[in-house]
């Protein structure tokens, strides 16, 4: 569906309580307990599972894989946490064996958590049969993409929500409490992203016993990400996971509510982090060797906002080291920098000099923290997991909008096309579509501060 052909229907829905991702009709009554499944049960989905099987309120009564070996962990891991044997599908090799999960019907949700290329189809489908989706990160591959999804989504009224866990991290939390408070003033200017050596992510022995390094294969060769995810740095070239930096960003300067980005441009660095990891690894005679690398090793992406605000955004993969999302909110009265874990606030901090964040977040604890900090403690990514899951559930049961929608999910993911469009045109600005068709001028801030989710 092309942009002009999608505006023709969307005013009658954006603006609806339901295209924000209320459920419609008779499931408005609420549940108690919910009936899931799962698309991809990798090492990011058994990490997800993890979080439903410690839920009372949450049933996994589905799983689909086509790779045996990780769909029979996942089976194990329900079994040994007490509950039931869920439904399998695809370990016969069938990559349609999704469809046959979602037309069994009787699921309240499911998960996406497949590699990229197949969260857009995924998700449509699901919405198409009416069962609710907490999509992982990136909404889809091409511009075209996102389009799609979110013309099912307004077609369809069926929730969707972005799993970016990083909105849910206590600092990013207690940050936005300040914002809120005005404790940074007018925001001028913030930065983000995602800065993770993934080499050894990227590459591996093939051997699905270990699953992060040991070998330079990738592809058919390689195993777990190292399969799919190392093609996307070969043969693309962009910021190719915004989320983690631009989710915070555009929760503090209320994009797609009162906000939203009107211009984007990238710069790509020359691309030679991987190609050196293969051959110190690999030797120079690795078939490997010779694979020619398009992703840019530091990806720079900047984005402007409708009331004044620049975002930069840093992609960083292929390089030694250590992980930071490296974020900075900047105002009239003050900032924190993430790096050096540091506030400073005019009038309050001693003029020149940093204070320890810390203290800063302890009076600015999150409520959702406060009250859930004990339950996230052991989950993954530092508990931010449990939250990210817990919204999701925590939203389908009450049938509310969810925090992260469909209009936060379409605008951020399409951070990456448009970087790659960006980068293939000589680094050009270009304008950011408006996907909510003008209903950002109206829609309210509303994740921040309701400490159910």
């Amino acid at each position: 569906m092309k942009r002009r052909n999608f505006l023709s229907f969307g005013p009658a829905l954006a603006g609806s309580a339901l295209a924000a991702g209320a459920i419609p009709g008779a499931a408005a009554a609420g549940r108690q307990r919910l009936r899931l499944g799962m698309i991809g049960t990798g090492m990011r989905g058994q990490v997800l599972l993890r979080e439903l099987v410690r839920r009372d309120d949450v049933e996994v009564a589905a799983l689909c894989d086509i790779e045996p070996i990780m769909l029979g962990r996942a089976v194990e891991m329900v079994t040994k946490a007490g509950r039931a044997r869920p439904a399998t599908f695809g370990a016969d090799g069938d990559q349609q064996a999704y469809r046959r999960m979602l037309d069994a019907g009787k699921l309240d949700g499911v998960i996406i958590a497949t590699p990229w290329e197949w969260h857009a189809r995924m998700a449509i489908d699901a919405m198409e049969a009416k069962v609710p989706v907490g999509c992982e990160v990136v909404a889809g591959v091409s511009l075209q993409d996102h389009w799609d999804v979110l013309a099912a989504q307004l077609r369809t009224n069926t929730p969707y929500m972005l799993l970016e866990n990083v909105c849910y991290r206590r600092d990013v939390l207690a940050v936005l409490r300040m914002v809120r408070s005005g404790l940074f003033g007018d925001l001028v200017h913030l930065q983000g992203g995602y800065q993770h050596d993934l080499r050894a992510v990227k590459f591996n022995s093939g051997d699905p016993a270990k699953p992060y390094g040991g070998g330079v294969e990738f592809g058919a060769k390689g195993w777990s990400e190292a399969r799919w995810r190392t093609e996307h740095s070969v043969r693309r070239n962009g910021e190719l996971y915004p989320s983690h930096g631009i989710g915070p960003c555009a929760m503090y300067t209320n994009i797609n509510r009162g906000n939203r980005f009107t211009r984007i441009n990238a710069f790509a660095s020359k691309a030679a982090g991987l190609h050196d990891y293969v051959v110190r690894q690999g030797g120079k005679d690795h078939p490997n060797a010779k694979t020619r690398f398009s992703l840019g090793d530091i990806v720079t992406t900047t984005l402007a906002c409708d009331n004044g605000e620049t975002i930069i955004l840093q992609h960083d993969t292929s390089l030694p080291r250590p992980y930071s999302l490296g974020f900075r909110v900047q105002g009239t009265r003050g900032l924190w920098m993430d790096l050096n874990r540091s506030v400073h606030i005019e009038g309050i901090s001693k003029p020149h000099e940093w204070d320890e964040a810390k203290t800063w977040f302890e009076k600015y604890d999150h409520p959702l923290w406060r009250k859930h900090g004990q339950q996230a403690a052991g989950a993954g990514h530092g508990g931010m997991d449990f939250f990210v899951i817990h919204a999701f559930v925590e939203a389908l049961k009450a049938n509310a909008p969810m925090p992260i929608d469909i209009y936060d999910a379409i605008t951020w993911s399409a951070i990456t096309p448009l970087s790659e469009q960006s980068i293939a045109l000589g680094f050009q600005t270009l304008d950011f579509p408006d996907f909510t068709n003008g209903a950002w001028r109206t829609r309210k801030p509303i994740f921040g501060f309701d400490d159910r989710y």
